[in-house]
């Protein structure tokens, strides 16, 4: 089982980011994908969530309307376009896919929003 996120980097505020994560080795299009963050010093917080086939979204109060999670089951991939990035935005970003008691994680990517 492997998830492996990729796209972060540094951006200025107002800038956009787009998070991509790929997925192998289990039941991809069965599982819920999240996006979770985590700044230094702060728990991990849930940023997105999308349903198995995508007809569903959630999110965060803090990024409602400048995030957008996205998946393609066809391709085993899960996407965070984030634009009007904020300072505070600042975290590693992870995805997880979710089904039942099932609970993987890849290893992050970092996010830096700053002048």
């Amino acid at each position: 089982v492997q998830l492996v996120e990729s796209g972060g980097g540094l951006v200025q505020p107002g800038g956009s980011l787009r998070l991509s994560c790929a997925a192998s080795g289990f039941g991809f299009s069965g599982y819920l994908l999240s996006w979770y963050r985590q700044a230094p010093g702060r728990e991990r917080e849930l940023v997105a969530t999308i349903t198995t086939v995508g007809d569903s979204t959630d999110y965060a109060g803090s990024v409602k309307g400048r995030f957008t999670i996205s998946r393609d089951n066809g391709r085993n991939m899960v996407y965070l376009q984030m634009n009007s990035l904020k300072p505070e935005d600042t975290a590693v970003y992870y995805c997880q896919a979710a089904r039942r008691l099932l609970n993987y994680w890849g290893q992050g990517t970092q996010v830096t929003v700053s002048s």
